[in-house]
């Protein structure tokens, strides 16, 4: 017979079997751990007191104060890095090799974003997951579904003071907005590897995935490097910018739609706006190798200058990329978005 828990993330009620041990909301996504009917105090048989030193429920020393037992959460089935740790790192990069649209620089991305995140930012190498089209494993392919599961793998089981970083350098586009939440009319999109035949993952589907399971004290920053990309978090506030650095925040939440957090703070510097194409380019490498203009302004800034704040760090990535892409011929400016309103020239870039 079913019986009803409360939900450890928004507390509503859920109906849940009795053989349960763990179950995951339908509203915010929160895993909860369940105690079993037949393991719960006065379910089993009385043998008087416990014994000093004797906890009856095999977790510690303290028989005046038993704990219930914990059990495992369910682990994703890709699972190739710890599954805890303070940081981790998602990073795609997608050439579409033998493509008329292929690109050269996606994979030089991650490559940088590795290196900065690894060198400069502490991250562990083991804490980080790469899907190219170089990886011998077929799990770190990024078709559609590697990327889907990498994407659930990256905020499974985060933490407070847990950091999370998810990169994407790829084609980005945008389709028709069918349930309405967006403002203008379309869903913005990824591209993965075999989009052709599997089709795009949309902001809808990003934002169910790593935006609304991100739990209190734990942050997400994205940096997507992709035509198209503004808000492809669906992330409710839109930092605008004008030319001089005064911003205001654009209020794009939707009542009808739930796409916040479940306590938790996310962040995304996306190459452009919704209406706007990036640059794939060699003009800052002086060489051969193509770049991503985002993803390069990215790295060089936070490299330059550690302390950065959210305005500085977008107003040097502006400027970097300026002059780049009006030779390209392209339009492009980086953008954020975010789950709160916040004063972005004195809150700190915190990887």
């Amino acid at each position: 017979m079913a019986r009803r828990e409360r939900c450890s993330g928004c507390g509503i009620n859920m109906l849940v079997s009795p053989e349960a041990r763990v179950v995951r909301c339908s509203e915010c996504h929160t895993l909860t751990n369940l105690v079993p009917m037949n393991a719960r105090p006065g379910r089993t048989r009385y043998n008087g007191p416990p014994r000093m030193h004797e906890n009856p429920y095999g977790n510690g020393p303290s028989p005046q104060h038993p704990q219930y037992p914990q059990y495992p959460q369910p682990q994703p089935s890709l699972s190739p890095v710890p599954i805890y740790g303070r940081k981790r790192a998602l990073l795609c990069g997608v050439n579409y090799h033998g493509k008329s649209y292929k690109l050269k620089g996606s994979i030089n991305d991650v490559k940088s974003m590795k290196y900065l995140l690894v060198e400069t930012l502490g991250f562990p190498n083991d804490s980080i997951l790469m899907l190219t089209e170089n990886e011998r494993e077929p799990s770190k392919i990024p078709t559609k579904q590697n990327i889907r599961k990498a994407l659930k793998w990256l905020v499974y089981g985060c933490q407070p003071g847990d950091s999370l970083v998810f990169h994407f350098s790829g084609h980005g586009t945008r389709q028709k907005d069918y349930n309405h939440d967006e403002v203008d009319g379309f869903d913005e999109a990824l591209c993965p590897l075999d989009h052709e035949t599997e089709g795009n993952i949309i902001d809808d589907e990003i934002n169910d995935t790593i935006v609304k399971p991100l739990t209190r004290g734990t942050t997400l920053h994205a940096i997507i490097d992709a035509c198209y990309s503004g808000t492809v978090l669906d992330l409710p506030f839109v930092c605008r910018m004008n030319k001089e650095g005064r911003y205001m925040w654009e209020d794009q939440r939707n009542p009808l739609f739930y796409k916040r957090t479940s306590g938790g703070l996310a962040f995304c510097f996306s190459a452009c706006d919704d209406h706007q194409t990036s640059a794939d380019t060699t003009a800052f490498t002086g060489t051969n190798v193509r770049t991503g203009a985002m993803t390069y302004s990215f790295v060089q800034a936070i490299q330059n200058e550690r302390r950065l704040t959210y305005g500085h760090l977008l107003n040097a990535m502006r400027y970097t990329i300026g002059d780049v892409s009006k030779a390209h011929g392209a339009s492009q400016g980086p953008q954020l978005t975010s789950s709160d309103k916040f004063d972005i020239y004195s809150k700190p870039v915190v990887l």
